[in-house]
């Protein structure tokens, strides 16, 4: 709000930071609060208010302009929208252009699924992901995400970076000096790089790219993460007229933030208008029992189905609160310092 956020957007976006870390997606959560929308803000590339233009709607479809504003604030108004005509047409899409970062996908693909409805979202990011046999790096994380009721205490909510790691957990690591997984970034010479802080250095200098889910081969599958996020791309850019691959590099010549102008997009299904939500809710929810009852490889380890560890993770961090690392208590001071704001952290007491 000090940067200009009005208040009711604020609150959105917090809450939409603090859902990520409670759910144990910590490279989406507050550890990008500074380094990526503080600091974008503060440079122009993002605006602090979010000024969203229609620039055509029917009955079951919209798209809608951003103008780079904040962008969890225009997603999580295109989901609400996609919800609305869902329930009056059964299936229903919105798309933004001139978006920022949006945070985690499955945030508003549960938006959908909290509502008994099926979700689905996904946008293109920076350039990060290198095509199968390729070094450079063209295509973003482009996370998707598909959320459904599934008649338990949580949604079913696969969310997942069509990369094999996220770009943020490059960030993480580094900030955690933890070593990279193996094969998940490589350098200009396609060598691979699993030290997370040189792998940082050499992504602020495009000088490294990670690989598609599933690795940097065909004999591991990396051909299909690399198919996906293209589906992913070309529905972030191509309905709504919006830049991709290269374009979103967000960087000027001189290495400072320019404007990414990301695009996303928001799918409804609402299985009222096939056969009952009752009767679609049943029959996932026995496809997710049966799959949980299988023959475990490991008769102590329980088999889980997308959705159900993050929804541990946040009961546990709704009764515990959520652990800072020294860094990030770092950041928290350092912001309220520069804006003289009036705050005692308890980690400080």
């Amino acid at each position: 709000m000090a940067l200009g956020v009005p208040q009711e957007d604020a609150a959105v976006c917090v809450k939409i930071m603090l859902e990520s870390d409670m759910r144990g997606i910590k490279s989406h959560g507050c550890n990008r609060f500074r380094p990526i929308y503080m600091a974008r803000i503060e440079t122009g590339a993002m605006m602090a208010k979010t000024d969203i233009r229609f620039i055509r709607e029917t009955p079951s479809c919209a798209v809608l302009d951003g103008n780079n504003g904040m962008g969890m604030v225009i997603s999580a108004k295109a989901m609400d929208l996609a919800i609305e005509k869902a329930k009056k047409c059964g299936i229903a899409m919105v798309v933004v252009r001139n978006s920022t970062h949006y945070g985690i996908a499955g945030y508003y693909s549960s938006m959908a699924a909290e509502r008994g409805l099926i979700g689905i979202s996904g946008t293109n990011t920076r350039p990060s992901v290198a095509p199968t046999g390729g070094v450079e790096n063209l295509l973003g994380t482009n996370p998707i995400s598909v959320a459904f009721p599934i008649g338990k205490e949580y949604p079913f909510c696969f969310d997942c970076a069509t990369s094999m790691i996220p770009r943020g957990k490059v960030e993480y690591y580094a900030r955690n000096e933890l070593p990279l997984p193996e094969g998940a970034v490589l350098d200009s010479d396609g060598n691979c790089i699993q030290d997370a802080r040189i792998a940082k250095e050499a992504f602020d200098k495009n000088a490294a790219a990670l690989t598609p889910l599933g690795g940097r081969g065909t004999e591991t599958g990396g051909h299909k993460g690399y198919g996906l996020s293209v589906v992913v791309e070309v529905l972030s850019a191509a309905l709504q007229n919006g830049p991709y691959l290269r374009l979103l590099n967000g960087l000027n010549e001189d290495g400072t933030f320019a404007r990414n102008s990301f695009g996303h997009f928001f799918m409804v299904i609402d299985p009222e208008a096939f056969l009952g939500r009752d009767v679609f809710e049943q029959i996932a929810g026995n496809i997710m029992q049966e799959l949980k009852d299988s023959a475990r490889s490991d008769p102590e380890t329980a088999i889980l189905v997308a959705g159900e560890k993050e929804y541990l993770n946040k009961k546990q961090a709704l009764s515990l609160g959520l652990p800072l690392n020294r860094s990030l208590e770092q950041d928290f001071i350092a912001v309220r310092d520069k804006l003289m704001l009036p705050y005692v952290f308890s980690f400080e007491k």
